[in-house]
């Protein structure tokens, strides 16, 4: 195994939605290059232990907060107790998400609006609880998890195309509001092996794979590997980006 050079020693990463699939890989990834882990997690805290448990394993330092991410109150309190317990936030992976895709006639306002809460407010939320730390030591660095059904329509998916639709936009925004010192882009996932491939419709998934260039789902780590790189000073030229990791089912630009 090729050894991951320490590009994060001493710094603190906040990974928000960190238990399980995207997220816990970029725990793992980020405490491989040397960074300390704040997890934050909604409500599995089995998973959430699990994943501490594999950061410690590999002798890492990984703490757990547990808040929604679009609960302001809640996450304001997490980012505070993380900063006492491990320091100032260099690093944020706004990671938590969630979808459920469903015809438009099954579509609700309140479902509508419980995806935005947790995929567009809890990125704003998360940015909103972490910049001004960033900026007062002129060093952060920022990645958003948004998705290529941002980019691309999705029928079964109106709520959640237009939350990680939005989650771009805002990326550009602060990009260009918290520059020169700190950096914010977006890694947006084609279908990738986790938990939530297992919420979409099955009987198209055959289809996708056999239009996708290279020809397979993308796993975890692959994505994380992603946005290491857009964290790290390897991009210290890179800021409002987003950088599509789909395996070819969307290129861009």
């Amino acid at each position: 195994m090729t050894e991951i050079a320490p590009e994060f020693a001493g710094r603190l990463a906040l990974v928000t939605g960190g238990a399980r699939g995207i997220g816990r890989a970029c725990c793992l990834r980020l405490a491989a290059g040397g960074a300390k882990i704040a997890l934050n997690y909604a409500a599995n805290h089995a998973a959430a232990a699990e994943t501490k448990a594999m950061v410690e394993a590999a002798g890492g330092i990984c703490e757990l907060f547990q808040a929604d991410v679009g609960d302001e109150a809640a996450f304001a309190a997490a980012v505070n107790a993380a900063n006492e317990r491990l320091g100032p936030i260099s690093y944020l992976v706004a990671n938590a998400g969630t979808t459920g895709p469903r015809h438009h006639s099954e579509l609700t306002l309140d479902q509508f609006r419980e995806t935005v809460r947790v995929n567009l407010d809890g990125v704003f939320i998360a940015i909103q609880q972490v910049k001004d730390q960033m900026l007062a030591q002129g060093f952060g660095s920022i990645v958003c998890l948004s998705s290529i059904a941002a980019l691309r329509p999705r029928s079964r998916q109106i709520d959640y195309s237009a939350a990680k639709a939005g989650v771009v936009a805002m990326m550009r925004c602060f990009a260009e509001a918290l520059a020169p010192h700190v950096r914010v882009n977006a890694v947006a996932p084609g279908l990738t092996d986790t938990d939530m491939l297992g919420r979409l419709d099955q009987t198209l998934l055959p289809t996708r794979l056999a239009a996708m260039p290279l020809g397979r789902f993308g796993q975890p780590a692959e994505i994380a590997e992603s946005v290491a790189f857009l964290l790290s000073e390897r991009a210290a030229f890179i800021t409002g980006h987003t950088l599509v990791v789909s395996g070819g089912d969307v290129m861009e630009p």
